[in-house]
């Protein structure tokens, strides 16, 4: 559909308008009295919350193109059907095939309980995706806009035969400098270091960033928190459908390989990501569903 049918269709007059920017991408503006959103139809991607009298919560790279065939650095990309790269190899894209397809509106309003407003977006897997993965799904993701923000990615198997996938909301957080925070919450959790060659280890104390940074962080179901120092601010992550966690921030070398990171926005942001990821594998049998699940919510540092 184009801007103005999505408009005329879904739009809710002062709360949830569908714009084109001047790339040609389309976005999602959700306005609530307790905050803001900003959702682009590709790869249903959340890219800004800020809730009312605060700042905003999420970085996106100021080099990434909202349009076009590229994956876009920041915000809260939806990986599926795999996370990272898919374990065949073969050229397949990292992180899955989702994050750069364009998704429909499936419906918007208000939430059936706690005073937020919702929007449903929809993909659904066809014979176009068979060379890539070979089943039939329906993927939903639901936003959630108030005083916090909450995300529900829903997988239904609508094909004949048993599935699996990993899956994740890689989601990119703002800080005021990333020298300065601090993730807690998985304290004495093993995690598989990704920098140093999948080597199992145990978290002790908060995870801190002196260096590249690339976690999964295994047998977990728990909230976790990210101290923003700089901002004074406290991030808590609380998520359901997920046995395991991954942080991730590249650091200065890294980012500078990153074309659209670069030597200095790696202080910027870090990744703590709701996942399905390593051995934490969702197995559905056909007709089945599963509900990857997040809630961002901030407060003051001083009042925690």
């Amino acid at each position: 559909m184009d801007i103005d049918t999505l408009q005329a269709r879904f739009g809710r007059p002062g709360r949830v308008a569908f714009e084109a920017t001047d790339e040609g991408a389309s976005l999602i503006a959700v306005t609530h009295p307790r905050g803001r959103a900003r959702v682009s139809l590709k790869g249903a991607q959340v890219l800004s919350y800020v809730p009312a009298g605060g700042r905003e919560m999420l970085w996106v790279s100021p080099l990434a193109r909202m349009a076009g065939p590229d994956a876009m650095r920041g915000g809260i990309p939806v990986c599926w059907p795999w996370f990272a790269a898919h374990p065949a190899g073969g050229g397949k894209p990292m992180h899955g095939f989702v994050r750069t397809a364009n998704w429909d509106v499936v419906e918007t309003g208000d939430a059936p309980e706690g005073g937020a407003l919702r929007i449903v977006l929809g993909f659904s897997t066809s014979e176009a995706h068979q060379s890539l993965w070979p089943h039939r799904a329906k993927v939903t993701l639901t936003v959630e806009v108030g005083d916090r923000l909450t995300l529900a990615l829903e997988t239904t198997n609508t094909g004949a035969t048993p599935f699996e996938l990993t899956e994740a909301l890689h989601t990119y957080f703002a800080v005021a400098d990333v020298a300065r925070t601090h993730v807690l919450g998985l304290e004495g959790v093993d995690y598989l270091d990704k920098v140093d060659g999948f080597v199992r280890k145990r978290q002790v104390g908060p995870v801190g960033f002196t260096a590249e940074v690339d976690r999964i962080y295994v047998g977990t179901t728990a909230a976790t928190c990210i101290e923003d120092a700089g901002h004074g601010r406290r991030i808590t992550i609380s998520k359901g459908g997920s046995a395991s966690t991954v942080v991730w921030n590249p650091a200065r070398e890294r980012g500078a390989g990153m074309p659209d990171v670069g030597s200095e926005a790696w202080r910027d942001f870090v990744c703590v990501e709701t996942t399905n990821a390593g051995s934490d594998v969702v197995r559905l049998g056909p007709g089945a569903s599963h509900t990857l699940s997040a809630v961002y919510e901030t407060a003051p540092l001083a009042t925690v």
